[in-house]
């Protein structure tokens, strides 16, 4: 069974989705995000859903900077690997996406970072807005650039 808790911040009501006691998906109900439905999900109050609201609460009151939640995403080996390197990118900083190619061990694969990054089903809590196009401009973000350069922000503001 899946659960769902929802938290309300500046960016509007974002859901978090929990199964078999992981984190599996963050909706951002702003219209951009392509996951904004899933089927199959009870409202509920878990132990996990309320301490992953309490996280992503400190997150945009710019008191937490690591997140600690047991998380999963389906994907290939490949995806798996770019979401964890994305993970390791420190609050406040970007990457380029082929840095994080780099981090990878093949700095040609930026494309394939690119993809994986478009595929994040767990964003914020899985930083990748923290990835910018190699000239250091904002690009390719699935929920939509002004919300890149919010997280951005609130991220320079705070660190």
């Amino acid at each position: 069974m899946k659960y769902i808790k929802y938290v309300e911040t500046k960016l509007g009501k974002i859901g978090i989705i929990e199964e078999n006691s992981k984190i599996v998906k963050v909706i951002i109900n702003n219209g951009n995000n392509r996951n904004s439905k899933d089927k199959n999900v009870e409202e509920k109050d878990t132990k996990l859903l309320l301490e992953a609201k309490k996280q992503l609460e400190e997150y945009f009151e710019g008191k937490r900077k690591v997140f600690d939640l047991p998380l999963e995403q389906k994907g290939t080996e490949f995806q798996k690997k770019v979401w964890n390197a994305l993970k390791e990118i420190p609050y406040g900083e970007t990457r380029t996406y082929k840095e994080v190619a780099k981090m990878l061990g093949n700095e040609k694969a930026s494309r394939a970072v690119g993809m994986a990054n478009n595929k994040n089903n767990i964003p914020i809590i899985v930083p990748c807005h923290r990835v910018i196009g190699s000239n250091g401009k904002l690009v390719g973000y699935a929920l939509g650039l002004d919300m890149k350069k919010y997280l951005l922000d609130l991220e320079k503001k705070n660190k």
